[in-house]
């Protein structure tokens, strides 16, 4: 199998785990959102530990950690990926998963402008169109609602400000989520502690249940080791595409599945919202090359 096909099949695995995660975050109830965010933490850190001994890589990634103005990036990316994970799992379990897709159909929206604000990128004509284009979906989904997305605006902006700041560290996804994991842990694992004294934590009531708490760390570093391993194979501007797969699967589970309501106005605001996403595609093929992979990846 030539390099450029099994990386397609890894980044396609990848994004298409992402889509699922909806079928999966459902099945620990009882568990509370927090809860669910606390073992997903904890668990991702215990693999990620794994993957880094393994690959010879443990000591100097948490001697990272401690390098002069390291430690408060990777402290403000963990607490941006907390509000992400706990937003992310509410909504899925509040039946809200076409607004959570929709936080992740303007991510890639979201990254255009905060490229020009805090980089100094110049946009271009195609992606003004797309902008002012996405901002009349968001409009119509606005006034659909009765109120603005906050879900989706929550998802966005913490995936985006998320990447921004690991754009600044530049460190690879797997060494990244093991720091992250680690501090955000101290807390998460307090957490889970404290719960368990008081009989409320749902670790260990049920093996069944106690297996998928723990499998949420699996869930969680898994499809981010097969994106590693689909951006050393293949173009930055394949995995800029594929990462529309992952709202995508959302989308058709919440509707086709979930039967999440869709009325006509709802339908429109999205199909605007593609539209951008469209011409953002368009774009991203003709220059040939994506800002950062490390961007491309969902929560």
């Amino acid at each position: 199998m030539s390099k450029t096909r099994l990386g397609f099949i890894y980044g396609f695995t990848s994004y298409t785990l992402w889509g699922l995660f909806p079928l999966y975050w459902p099945l620990l109830k009882p568990a509370t959102p927090l809860e669910m965010v606390s073992h997903r933490a904890v668990w991702s850190l215990v693999i990620c530990v794994i993957a880094l001994a393994f690959g010879h890589q443990l000591k100097s990634t948490f001697a990272l950690m401690f390098s002069p103005g390291i430690f408060w990036k990777f402290t403000l990316a963990a607490g941006f990926i907390s509000v992400n994970w706990l937003t992310y799992i509410w909504a899925v379990n509040n039946e809200q998963i076409v607004e959570a897709s929709l936080g992740y159909y303007m991510q890639p929206i979201l990254l255009v402008l905060m490229g020009i604000l805090a980089f100094k990128e110049e946009m271009r004509k195609i992606q003004w169109v797309a902008f002012i284009v996405a901002t009349v979906g968001v409009i119509i989904l606005t006034i659909d609602y009765g109120r603005p997305p906050w879900i989706s605006f929550a998802l966005a902006f913490s995936w985006s400000s998320y990447s921004f700041v690991k754009k600044k560290i530049n460190l690879g996804a797997l060494q990244g989520l093991a720091i992250e994991t680690f501090i955000s842990s101290f807390f998460y694992a307090g957490y889970l502690l404290w719960i368990g004294q008081k009989g409320e934590g749902q670790f260990g009531n049920g093996l069944g249940l106690t297996a998928l708490l723990i499998g949420a760390g699996a869930v969680t570093a898994i499809p981010l080791l097969l994106f590693n391993g689909a951006t050393t194979r293949i173009p930055f501007t394949m995995i800029g595409l594929l990462q529309y797969l992952t709202p995508t699967i959302q989308f058709m589970l919440a509707v086709f599945l979930r039967h999440e309501p869709m009325p006509n106005a709802r339908w429109i605001g999205f199909v605007f919202i593609w539209i951008a996403l469209i011409a953002l595609g368009y774009d991203l093929i003709k220059s040939g090359s994506t800002r950062d992979n490390r961007l491309a990846q969902p929560d």
